[in-house]
């Protein structure tokens, strides 16, 4: 048995993540802000823990993370607020990085998107704050000394689990649609998989089983 923590627990990534990871015996807690998010989070299988990761320093989300294998980071403002975006996506992320590091949690996997690190927004789009912050958090992961992942699906839907997907170059611009649940069984995967370690996979939806690919 490992003990994971999800970052952004009551997200609808984390959801279907954790079923998967209580199924393979792990321990899992999820990582939330509002309390009353918490009987969601019970009943698919995890210990919520309500944190405001947004406004702790690196010190108390390490305190956070103490006796824990694996940091799963699935967490987002959600858009819309630039503000926010750079507070949550990059900023925390990055807090949230530098902690595993003090707390000896040496796996860490990211959720990111297809095209972070390498999509060429103008700065007068809307999507700006979240592409830029995304990469940003991206690459202190890879500065850092975390057994890390990071996973790049493209645009998230409601769609059922296939188990099935492309891995892509991050040049792609085709239909990139990719199930949430898809995400979380490659998330399962990579928590499982030592040759995800230090890789950066983009995927979406495909015909490829996960196990074949991660």
């Amino acid at each position: 048995m490992s003990r994971i923590v999800i970052i952004g627990g009551h997200g609808k990534v984390a959801l279907e993540l954790i079923p998967r990871l209580v199924a393979a015996n792990h321990e899992v807690r999820a990582i939330i802000r509002n309390p009353a998010h918490a009987p969601e989070v019970w009943k698919a299988g995890a210990e919520p823990s309500v944190f405001d990761i947004e406004r702790a320093d690196a010190e108390a989300i390490a305190g956070m993370l103490r006796g824990f294998d694996a940091v799963v980071w699935s967490a987002g403002a959600g858009g819309g607020n630039p503000g926010r975006t750079y507070a949550v996506d990059r900023d925390a992320a990055i807090r949230t990085i530098d902690a595993a590091s003090l707390a000896d949690v040496a796996r860490f996997v990211m959720v990111s998107y297809i095209g972070a690190g390498t999509d060429d927004v103008d700065p007068e789009n809307g999507f700006y704050a979240y592409a830029t912050a995304k990469a940003a958090a991206d690459e202190h992961l890879r500065d850092s000394p975390l057994q890390w992942t990071i996973l790049g699906p493209g645009a998230l839907t409601l769609d059922a689990a296939s188990e099935n997907i492309t891995v892509v170059e991050p040049t792609y611009d085709g239909d990139n649609a990719t199930s949430r649940a898809n995400v979380a069984a490659v998330i399962e995967r990579a928590l499982h998989s030592n040759t995800s370690v230090r890789k950066t996979i983009r995927f979406i939806d495909g015909d490829t089983p996960v196990a074949e690919l991660v």
